[in-house]
């Protein structure tokens, strides 16, 4: 059954020099500025998938670009515009495709850490938990359960290793990798960013479980870049189906990853097609996050 909307996994645009390619968005070079194109692809247990989710790419721009202006307070950002209208002349003929998804942007250097920030406790930090009571080497006291609330903000950095995946690493590490000052920098700004949105989270129904920042140096200041705030770089719960002890369901991929899960996939190539339910469900998590996080009342 053919899917209705508009679904882009593939992205062309003749005449610009690709910087770099990722499991969702094409960055294009255009000298001291970048384009950033969000497709639809999605990724799971580190395969591209052959199928799209209709809106991912529109959502995900359309959150990062209220989120970057909602934080826009506390760290200057790399954003110049999302309106296509508002791009360089020679994107013009690519507007119906770059229309919603797309972003135009300073140009940085980037500090090769992500910066995570948990305020629950799940995922990789919940695996390394139940092996060694601790979160990318930090103690955390005895008897906390599956998504248990952490008695206060973790900040647990990852750097790419070499196959590109990322890798959690202690505080110490990041100290030895880019400074002690750079650090302490970015810890402090990723904790007002977490808080800040936290909050509007919590008044839309929404728990912010986790999230993770990229930051970039532009004429020695630091910079946000990439994206923020979307099911794709953070955590986020129904507040009213949260239960300390079980995984809560999540506004993101999950039932993509759970489908798999119970498939016959080896988890090796070729990576199987999705049925049509999965990704219209999929798509309809994405749509009603946004909604939910953006919508007015």
């Amino acid at each position: 059954m053919a899917i209705k909307p508009n679904v882009l996994t593939e992205i062309e645009i003749p005449g610009l020099t690709l910087h770099r390619k990722g499991k969702v968005r094409n960055v294009y070079d255009l000298d001291e500025k970048l384009l950033i194109v969000t497709s639809d692809r999605v990724s799971a247990f580190d395969y591209v998938l052959p199928d799209g989710i209709p809106h991912k790419g529109r959502v995900l721009t359309q959150l990062s670009s209220y989120w970057f202006d909602y934080t826009k307070d506390i760290v200057q950002n790399h954003i110049i515009s999302t309106d296509v209208t508002e791009f360089p002349d020679n994107l013009k003929p690519f507007s119906s495709m770059l229309e919603g998804r797309s972003m135009y942007v300073k140009k940085t250097k980037l500090i090769e850490i992500e910066c995570v920030v948990r305020a629950y406790l799940e995922g990789s930090g919940w695996k390394e938990y139940q092996q060694s009571q601790t979160v990318c080497q930090q103690p955390l006291p005895k008897g906390l359960k599956r998504a248990s609330k952490l008695p206060e903000l973790l900040f647990t950095p990852a750097s790419k290793s070499h196959d590109g995946h990322d890798e959690n690493i202690s505080i110490e590490k990041m100290e030895s990798i880019i400074g002690a000052d750079l650090t302490q920098q970015l810890k402090t700004i990723s904790f007002k960013l977490f808080t800040k949105v936290s909050a509007h989270c919590e008044k839309k129904g929404i728990i912010l479980a986790d999230t993770k920042f990229e930051f970039g140096l532009l004429d020695g200041k630091i910079v946000l870049i990439d994206e923020i705030f979307t099911p794709d770089s953070s955590r986020f719960w129904p507040a009213d189906d949260y239960v300390e002890g079980v995984s809560p369901p999540s506004y993101d991929k999950q039932i993509i990853r759970n489908h798999l899960e119970n498939s016959e996939w080896d988890k090796q190539p070729p990576v199987p097609r999705l049925p049509h339910s999965i990704i219209e469900k999929t798509s309809e998590k994405y749509i009603e996050i946004e909604k939910k996080l953006l919508s007015h009342d």
